[in-house]
């Protein structure tokens, strides 16, 4: 399956301001189940970019700018090949609910930051729900993690929020509602108090299922969902949003052990108050034709 995305962000000033360095992180890496195709990145005003790898080994590209401007915007071009997920095979009883999986000594050692609690719960609301949680699994789907998605995914209100930043799993919870990245925050400190390791996902979601009336996530917007590390599966994706597990209709950009460390963009910039005046952000996804291959 060959898709192109087009991923532009705008941002808009009321008059010319000068802006400070961008990390863009639009490109993603190639794997066995998604292989970049071809890419192009159009800035204006033009800037300079430098490449790097961040601690995750996300692609990142740094964007300096030598001009002030009333506009900046982002323009990514993505050509993608998509192939199957990795499902999970290893069966989690339900008695891993109450002891957590089972790392080997090496896996810990490396899987160590994504163990790690990054959401405080002083009042004990993560606690209680889970708690619930634990209490009330049964049978089910026969794997606690698609379970746990799939409850997030039955006992919140989804809801689209164009503020900066997640909200704090115990807020999602205690308003009952949340947009994707909300959704996947709360779905990672859950399973890293079960013993897993997770990891948070930013990329895209396209509505090209059978099923695609299902689907929750507006078009036309980034997506946010989590990897669960799992012994002899590796990691698998869960979208407690739209109730999907290890589906090729996510599309991966980058992972971090917290939401603020793969924002697709993120900079600042130096202007009088009240100078910025908006953001407008658009996503196409759309299916195309393989391209031919190069002779050699």
């Amino acid at each position: 399956m060959h898709l192109r995305v087009r991923h532009a962000t705008t941002y808009r000033y009321a008059e010319p301001v000068s802006f400070g360095p961008h990390r863009l992180m639009l490109r993603p890496r190639d794997s066995f189940d998604l292989r970049l195709v071809d890419t192009a990145l159009a800035i204006s005003p033009p800037a300079m970019l430098r490449w790097m790898h961040d601690a995750y080994g996300n692609p990142v590209a740094v964007a300096t700018f030598a001009e002030p401007h009333d506009t900046l915007e982002i323009v990514s071009e993505l050509m993608l090949e998509r192939f199957g997920s990795a499902l999970p095979r290893s069966r989690l009883a339900p008695g891993a609910a109450l002891t957590g999986v089972v790392y080997s000594d090496g896996e810990r050692m490396v899987l160590q930051p994504y163990l790690h609690l990054a959401a405080a719960d002083p009042d004990g609301v993560i606690e209680r729900w889970l708690a619930d949680f634990r209490a009330g699994f049964g049978p089910g789907s026969g794997h606690l993690l698609r379970d746990l998605a799939h409850a997030i995914h039955a006992g919140l209100s989804y809801a689209v929020r164009y503020d900066e930043g997640t909200q704090h799993p115990a807020d999602t919870l205690l308003l009952g509602s949340g947009s994707c990245r909300d959704y996947a925050w709360l779905f990672i400190e859950l399973a890293r108090r079960m013993g897993f390791a997770a990891r948070f996902v930013t990329g895209y979601i396209q509505d090209q299922t059978p099923d695609a009336a299902g689907l929750i996530s507006p078009v036309g917007l980034t997506h946010a969902w989590a990897d669960v590390f799992i012994p002899g599966d590796g990691w698998v994706e869960f979208d407690p949003t739209n109730d999907l597990v290890a589906d090729r209709q996510l599309l991966r950009i980058a992972v971090a052990r917290v939401p603020e460390d793969a924002s697709p963009i993120a900079g600042s910039f130096t202007g009088p108050p009240g100078a910025f005046l908006g953001l407008s952000v658009g996503v196409l996804i759309e299916p195309v034709e393989a391209p031919l291959e190069k002779p050699c």
